[in-house]
């Protein structure tokens, strides 16, 4: 018998026909890897009658049938699978007969583990290289590789690309448009060498993501010290409870001034002094505003019968008595020389108090009585609030008749507006709050004429007092509370309440240092509340720089 291919022994029974019955007789076949099944006796299936012929062609059909649906069976003409690529490279050796696929033959399983996780990635498993050949690993041919090719195109990665300036200048051009900002420039990781310096003036979009600053979650709070309850509590018997109309005062000279009805009183801060400047002669007529100069020495008074007043605190007498008005002056506001003043009519003036003929000008802006009256620090405006629920901001004017316009008209407020207020770190805005119809602190930038904030309090505004050593304002309220409230610019978050009145707050007024607020209300008490009290450190540096500006003040007046 010749040689035969590798491949599986096999035997078939074969039913024949005959006078003694079917019997069955064995065919035995070969299978080869590879190819299809053949007998080895092949002058059998000629003797076979043709009824054993068709039946061993069935079985052979299905056999074949068989084959191929088997999964462990080899796939004809197909190339030789990796396993047997291997046990012909190992050289001569035992024959593979036995071998699958499915089970490597001369594998060392306690020195061999296949790596169960992505290369590169710590495992808690130690991985072993196959000792022995015929691992299912693979294994590349160093023969067969390009190295100088390889080596070539790695070198030529790590050099710089060889680019013409135009292309780019082209390519930043681009980056520009897009993304807003020049790529390459705001880079955050980089694989090597020393991060770029951005170049001068330039801002990061993103620089919230990447700031060392504590988030405010995490940050400490703050831990200023302010108390509830009020430093002191003074009487005010019969003081008016009129919500247009500015009763308190306090002067560059600590002394605060009080209009009581149809009188004004002088409270000395430093040694607890009660002067009475003046009393009016009529019963009928009262006090409805009062006003310090800046330099604290004199002191304006307006009168429910149209007057205004100018009176010497030192010499305890009156200057001078300005009548321009044909109703009561609610309010009033210096700047420099210049008093200005509103009244009922919704006509303000401006006072020239240097010369005979004071009125020097008129400003018509409202159609109802101005109640709230604030020169801005720097003199350039002057902000004006009234019962028509309208904030007009008037520009300075240098004298002269002739008609005046203000520079911006608010009409956001729904009720009447008497706390108006300027920042004094920022020149330009102005904080206002409206009544009860309205309820709303809005913070405007008048050079704009936008609203940068607004925040509804709930209750009615009377008064708002910016704070000169912290980024905070104060505001004084009615019903429901009577309450001052601190707010934090330009956030608008409550910094702290304070409470203790039991009617209506009227106006506040703060101290020349910045630390104390003084409070008047309906309840006929005035309250002294330390809530912008310094740091000791801080205040130091302010007094020291304080004492240096006057001394170059004096300097030059010498």
């Amino acid at each position: 018998m010749e040689s035969v291919p590798e491949g599986r022994l096999g035997e078939w029974r074969v039913f024949g026909g005959g006078e003694s019955g079917r019997r069955a007789r064995k065919v035995r076949w070969w299978e080869a890897s590879g190819a299809r099944r053949s007998r080895l006796q092949p002058g059998r299936w000629a003797r076979l009658t043709p009824p054993a012929r068709r039946t061993m062609a069935q079985f052979l059909f299905e056999a074949d049938l068989h084959g191929l649906l088997k999964l462990d069976t080899p796939i004809p003409n197909a190339p030789p699978a990796r396993w047997q690529r291997k046990a012909k490279e190992s050289g001569p050796g035992p024959s593979p007969v036995g071998v699958s696929p499915m089970k490597p033959a001369n594998r060392s399983h306690s020195s061999s583990k296949t790596p169960s996780k992505t290369p590169g990635k710590s495992g808690s498993k130690v991985q072993s290289t196959p000792t022995k050949a015929g691992g299912d690993r693979y294994i590349p041919n160093r023969s067969t590789m390009q190295m100088e090719m390889a080596n070539f195109l790695l070198t030529k990665e790590n050099e710089p690309a060889e680019e013409s300036p135009t292309k780019k200048e082209q390519q930043k051009a681009w980056a520009v448009n897009l993304n807003g900002f020049d790529v390459e420039e705001s880079k955050i990781l980089r694989l090597s060498g020393k991060p770029q310096n951005a170049p001068e003036g330039y801002q990061n979009n993103l620089k919230v993501l990447y700031s060392q600053k504590m988030t405010p979650g995490s940050s400490r709070k703050n831990s200023r010290y302010i108390p509830s309850m009020p430093d002191r509590i003074l009487d005010a018997p019969e003081i008016r409870n009129d919500y247009y109309l500015n009763l308190i005062d306090w002067s560059s000279q600590n002394f605060l001034a009080v209009a009581l009805d149809n009188s004004v009183y002088l409270w000395n801060h430093a040694s607890g002094e009660i002067i009475q400047l003046l009393q009016m002669e009529h019963p009928d007529v009262y006090i409805s505003s009062v006003s310090w100069i800046k330099e604290g020495n004199y002191l304006a008074v307006g009168t429910s019968s149209a007057e205004v007043q100018l009176w010497d605190i030192q010499q305890q007498k009156r200057l001078r008595n300005m009548t321009s008005h044909c109703a009561r002056v609610g309010t009033l506001s210096w700047n420099s020389y210049i008093l200005s003043s509103g009244a009922r009519t919704g006509h303000i003036h401006h006072h020239d108090v240097r010369v005979a003929e004071h009125h020097v000008a008129t400003l018509a802006g409202h159609t109802q009585e101005v109640c709230g009256l604030k020169w801005s620090l720097d003199g350039r405006y002057l902000a004006s609030g009234g019962n028509d629920n309208l904030v007009n901001v008037w520009p300075c004017t240098q004298g002269g008749g002739g008609d005046f316009a203000p520079v911006q008209t608010f009409t956001q407020h729904q009720g009447a507006v008497k706390a108006v207020a300027w920042c004094p770190w920022q020149m330009s805005v102005l904080a206002t709050g409206g009544g009860t119809s309205d309820r709303h602190i809005r913070i405007w930038n008048v050079c704009s004429g936008a609203c940068l904030s607004a925040v509804d309090t709930h209750s009615q505004v009377c008064s708002i007092l910016w704070s000169t050593n912290y980024k905070e304002f104060v505001s004084g309220h009615g019903f429901a509370q009577n309450q001052l409230v601190l707010w934090k610019y330009p956030t608008m978050t409550k910094v702290a309440e304070l409470q203790g009145h039991t009617a209506r707050i009227l106006n506040l007024t703060m101290s020349p240092d910045g630390t104390t607020v003084a409070s008047a209300a309906a309840d006929e008490t005035l309250r002294l509340w330390r809530c912008f009290e310094m740091d000791p450190i801080k205040k130091k540096e302010k007094e020291k720089a304080n004492s240096a500006k006057s001394s170059i003040i004096h300097q030059s007046i010498r």
